[in-house]
């Protein structure tokens, strides 16, 4: 199939990367069409557009749907990495991202500008999937922002990133130390040390980065931003990774509650399904196509 690089620019300046693959043309490939024209697809904690299958498998199976999917990067994709800043002035400059480095918060400027191109290139009835962290950042944007020509979301294993939550844990001491250590680096004036965490995932994560995401202030457990939702929103997990890992554990039977309590969303596990739902990705499709079906109408 072929496809189309992208690049857009956030409105800070930083210039962001993707690809575009359009819908199926063949009306043997193509289902019965959705009431969506264009898929968003952002990735998770230090993935990219172009290096996960996951993500490919989500892309092709829009594509089936008759809708073009815009898999993309975010600042925080890979590890570390150098991106070009754009300045008002002309100039240009590089900045360190990554998923060491990154805020998540400044996802709101990285949604916005893929939004709006593919607002400028014609399509107006746009779901996003996000997945992981990426989940995350499409969950608490919609929280924030208006998200033009956005009719649907999707959500696909976001972490429950909630200090109290994690800290409650079995790991919980261990968290804590990781918190701790953190907190004097700041505290010490070194926002930027790297430090090598293990809780709730192993990874190299600045200290400013790592209180950002896990810290006291919740800023982006999602619970807290449920009643903001607008948008008709579909949550899913993996059933293993419900079990198994802390940081998604009883995560859907609060959704469930804040559903029943009137908020507008959906949640569904998966069965089998641990993080990238290995040998169940079909499974997950589907539901997410059945969804999508029942709940956006043209």
């Amino acid at each position: 199939m072929l496809v189309d690089l992208v690049e857009t620019t956030a409105a800070d300046g930083l210039r962001l990367d993707g690809v575009l693959l359009p819908a199926a043309r063949d009306e043997s490939d193509v289902r019965s069409p959705l009431a969506i024209d264009a898929v968003l697809v952002v990735h998770g904690t230090g993935s990219n557009f172009y290096g996960s299958r996951f993500l490919t498998a989500i892309a092709e199976r829009v594509a089936k749907w008759g809708a073009a999917a815009l898999v993309v990067n975010t600042r925080g994709h890979d590890q570390i990495g150098n991106a070009l800043v754009r300045h008002a002035d002309g100039f240009a400059s590089s900045r360190t991202i990554g998923s060491a480095y990154e805020f998540v918060d400044e996802a709101r400027l990285d949604i916005a500008a893929w939004l709006a191109l593919l607002g400028e290139r014609g399509y107006s009835r746009i779901a996003v999937i996000g997945h992981s962290l990426g989940a995350v950042k499409t969950i608490y944007t919609a929280a924030h922002d208006a998200m033009p020509g956005v009719v649907a979301l999707v959500a696909v294993s976001p972490p429950r990133l909630s200090y109290t939550h994690l800290a409650a844990s079995a790991r919980g001491p261990g968290f804590l130390e990781e918190i701790a250590k953190a907190e004097r680096f700041v505290a010490d004036g070194k926002p930027e040390t790297l430090l090598s965490i293990r809780f709730p995932i192993p990874y190299m994560i600045t200290a400013e980065s790592y209180l950002d995401k896990y810290g006291p202030a919740e800023r982006y457990n999602l619970l807290k931003y449920l009643d903001r939702l607008t948008l008709p929103t579909l949550f899913t997990f993996g059933s293993q990774e419900v079990q198994q890992g802390i940081a998604f554990r009883d995560f859907p039977d609060e959704l469930a509650k804040a559903e029943a309590a009137g908020a507008k969303l959906k949640t569904a596990v998966i069965a089998g399904g641990d993080h990238h739902y290995t040998g169940v990705q079909g499974a997950l499709l589907d539901t997410i196509e059945r969804w999508i079906r029942k709940t956006v109408v043209a």
